[in-house]
Order: structure tokens, then C-alpha cells, then sequence
């Protein structure tokens, strides 16, 4: 009896065709739909690399983090920064930015592996409120109430408005596919296998010759600065930011975490999934108020009480499909 290995299965080919029809689509997008709804997918592309970053944190590498949002502010600080002050076009900016972020959390990450389990989640919490006060007393980038991007740095982008936001949009759709791209060959290589011995068992893979602190410190380091990349986009496409704002535990690490939960953590297919369940249930019940937030958590109770997987992971579970595989699978002819 004879066997190979296989990476791919029917389900995934198809998931790609469909993946590079819908990429086309959303690249045609600015001339296909509004102005309103172009925003909302900038808005869709942001949460959807953030989650896929936490996930990829979380969900593989066990660092369960709720400071996030430092690497989201610091991207947008960083962002106006470059922009006013070293005349950087924003768009060039954003992958700068990244190289900051990764710079940042090395020592960051270096302090934060020190700490275990839910003491690791709180230290990180305390990381980004340090930084959302050290911001706050920078007066040239607007102190405690913000600062908007000058016309100048704006036009800079495009002279029209129209060209501006679509290039704005594209560079939004741009990280998401890179960042999505990324996660996926990771944990496809040896580093994602490590993960996942990590994950399941730590001194199991510290046996097998696996440096957990190295390969841990890795994705930190690569989380950030993509996550910083994402923040840098966030407010190039909002042109105002502040502390509050920037540093915000609510919407960048809660949605985000609701977001992850949601859809599946430990899925490359589920956060996907739980941003577009996020989207829909934000843009029917908003105005609601209170109301919604309340739905929100109730959702996430339920489904973690009901499906513990997520959404994903209980379709997954009875249909046995996975549309992006990331280990290889053995099979007889």
C-alpha cells in the first residue's frame, strides 16, 4: 500500500478560486459600490487583520494578550508622527511604522515572557495604558486632545479626494490579504508546527528540541508589527487621533477578542467568520445603544457555553471540512 502527503484538499482548491474571484471584486469595489461602504470594508479589512493577528497570538502560541491596542495606538501615533514631523508620505509611512512596532516589542516581549498565563494578559493591559499616558504628555502631537493630519500631509496621498480614499482602500485591502497571506504560510512552515507542540503541550516540545522562548518571542515580535501597520492604517483612514482614541481596550482588543471568539479560535477560517458576524449584528443593532452591546454579550456567552470552537469550529466539527488546511494530511491509495 502506497501513500502521499498531501497540503490541499478539494475544499481548499475551491476556497482559493472563490478567495481570487472575491479579491477581484473588492479591488473593483470603489466602482462598484459608494463612498459609505467603502469605508465600511476599510473599516472590515482593519478588524479582520487584527483579529487573525490575535488569533495567531492566542489561539496558536497560547499568549492570551489584551494590550493590543498599544500596538494599534503606537502605529498611529507613529504614522503622524513620521508624516508631520519627517514629511513621509502616509502610505510609506505605514510599513515604518511596522519596523518601529517590531523594534518595540523586543524588549516589551522581553519583560512580558517573564509572566505567566493571566499575569502575561494583565501585564500587557499595563503596557498600553503606560503608552497611552506617555502620548498624552507629548504636546506637538496634540497632548491629551489629539491631533488631525494637516491638509498638506493629506493632499500629499492624491490632490482628489476620490483617488485618495480608493488608494486608501486598496492599501486597507492590501494588509488584510498580506496579513491573512502571512498567518497562513506560518503556520505552515516548521515554525507554525512548533506552535502547535507549543500549544498542546509545552514541555512535550521543549523535549523534541523546540525553543519555546525563541519561537514564541517570534510571533510576538511579528504580531506587533504588523498589528502596528493596522493602527497606522486605522487612523490615516480616520485623519484624527488622540490617546483615548488610540488606545482604546474597547475597540481594539475586546471586538477583537469578540471577533476571534466568535468565528473559532485556533481557525484561519475563523476570524473571517467572526468579522463578518460582527459587521452585521454592528450595522442592525447600533442604534440601539446600550441595547447592543448587550447582544453582543450574550452571543458570546452563548457561543462559548454552546460551542466552545466557535462558529467555525462547530461547522468544521460536524462537516469535517476545512477550507484553509494548514497540516498535512496523509493519504492511502
Amino acid at each position: 500500500m502506497s501513500f502521499r502527503i498531501e497540503r490541499f484538499t478539494p475544499a481548499s482548491r475551491a476556497t482559493a478560486i472563490v478567495a481570487l474571484i472575491a479579491l477581484a471584486f473588492l479591488v473593483a469595489a470603489p466602482w462598484l459600490t459608494g463612498r459609505a461602504n467603502i469605508r465600511l470594508l476599510g473599516e472590515m479589512f482593519s478588524f479582520l487583520a487584527l483579529a487573525s493577528l490575535w488569533n495567531l497570538l492566542a489561539g496558536y502560541c497560547g499568549l492570551v494578550s489584551v494590550g493590543q491596542q498599544a500596538f494599534v495606538g503606537f502605529g498611529g501615533y507613529m504614522l503622524f508622527a513620521l508624516a508631520i514631523f519627517l514629511g513621509f508620505d502616509p502610505l510609506l509611512a505605514i510599513p515604518v511604522a511596522g519596523l518601529l512596532g517590531a523594534v518595540l516589542a523586543i524588549p516589551v516581549g522581553t519583560l512580558l515572557f517573564r509572566l505567566q498565563g493571566a499575569y502575561f494578559a494583565i501585564g500587557s493591559w499595563v503596557f498600553a495604558e503606560v503608552l497611552r499616558l506617555s502620548f498624552a504628555q507629548v504636546s506637538s502631537l496634540g497632548g491629551g486632545s489629539g491631533a488631525s493630519l494637516p491638509t498638506s500631509v493629506v493632499t500629499g496621498i492624491a490632490s482628489n479626494r476620490e483617488w485618495r480614499e480608493i488608494l486608501i482602500y486598496w492599501t486597507g485591502l492590501a494588509l488584510a490579504v498580506a496579513v491573512l497571506l502571512i498567518v497562513i504560510a506560518l503556520l505552515r512552515s516548521k515554525l507554525g508546527l512548533a506552535l502547535t507542540g507549543l500549544r498542546d503541550s509545552e514541555i512535550a516540545s521543549e523535549s523534541l528540541g523546540v525553543n519555546s522562548w525563541l519561537t514564541k518571542m517570534t510571533v510576538y515580535v511579528s504580531v506587533a508589527g504588523l498589528t502596528t501597520m493596522i493602527g497606522s492604517f486605522i487612523f490615516l483612514q480616520k485623519l484624527r487621533i488622540s490617546p483615548d482614541a488610540a488606545f482604546s481596550v474597547n475597540d481594539w482588543t475586546a471586538y477583537v477578542i469578540f471577533i476571534a471568539v466568535i468565528g473559532g479560535i485556533g481557525t484561519i477560517e475563523g476570524p473571517i467568520i467572526g468579522t463578518i458576524i460582527f459587521f452585521l449584528l454592528r450595522e442592525t443593532l447600533a442604534d440601539l445603544g446600550t441595547t447592543y452591546l448587550l447582544v453582543l454579550g450574550a452571543l458570546a456567552i452563548l457561543v462559548m457555553l454552546k460551542a466552545p470552537r466557535g462558529v467555525w469550529g462547530l461547522i468544521s466539527e460536524r462537516s469535517r471540512i476545512s477550507l484553509v488546511p494548514v497540516r498535512r494530511q496523509v493519504r492511502f491509495d
